[in-house]
């Protein structure tokens, strides 16, 4: 019996030593969570955009704005036409898929913009302690509705490339993009067997 008790003293020694810390590890930890995830963003011109953001919103990019569409069996036309061999796209889709994207890209763009100067214009009323409810409330309405905006001609491009490939095709591309990685490797060479080169 002796051994035993022994044996869990020395555990529960160990336990309470481990428990123990310096006051100055405890405050260094205390200081560590009260640190906010926003450390170091305040240098940023526009406080809620990252210059990745800013650099999205300002040259069309996706920034996953198609994501409901994109991993639903709805191709996008930047990918599709960065696979036109693979996926064995005719001229006439080739033609139609550029075109759809050009049109995505030049109305992404100047909806971006639109975003970024009234994010722009929001962080300044707080910058210059000028905010109030009402302004901001109007600036935010205005956001929103641009950034539905925006969502909206990234899913249109995709809805039309949906429309202009082949059902075959569609499923290739998902395979090509790592969404139907599942497929037996039998199923996925059927499929590029039955592309049209």
């Amino acid at each position: 019996m002796k051994p035993r008790f022994l044996i869990l003293a020395m555990l529960l020694g160990g336990l309470v030593a481990g428990c123990q810390s310096s006051p100055e590890q405890h405050t260094a930890t205390t200081a560590d969570s009260l640190a906010s995830p926003y450390a170091g963003q305040e240098d940023r011109a526009i406080k809620a955009l990252s210059a990745d953001d800013v650099e999205g919103y300002l040259t069309g990019q996706g920034m996953g704005l198609a994501k409901a569409a994109e991993l639903n069996h709805y191709p996008g036309p930047k990918h599709v036409l960065a696979l036109a061999d693979e996926l064995g796209l005719d001229e006439g889709q080739r033609r139609r898929a550029q075109r759809f994207f050009e049109e995505m890209e030049v109305d992404a763009i100047a909806l971006g913009r639109k975003v970024v100067d009234k994010e722009r214009a929001l962080d300044a009323l707080f910058a210059e302690a000028k905010a109030d409810e009402g302004t901001v409330r109007a600036l935010l309405r205005d956001i929103g509705q641009l950034q539905a905006d925006l969502r909206l001609v990234h899913l249109k491009a995709h809805l039309k490339m949906k429309d202009l490939l082949t059902a075959e095709q569609v499923a290739y591309y998902d395979q090509l993009r790592g969404y139907d990685a599942d497929a037996p490797p039998g199923q996925q060479h059927h499929h590029h067997e039955g592309m049209a080169h």
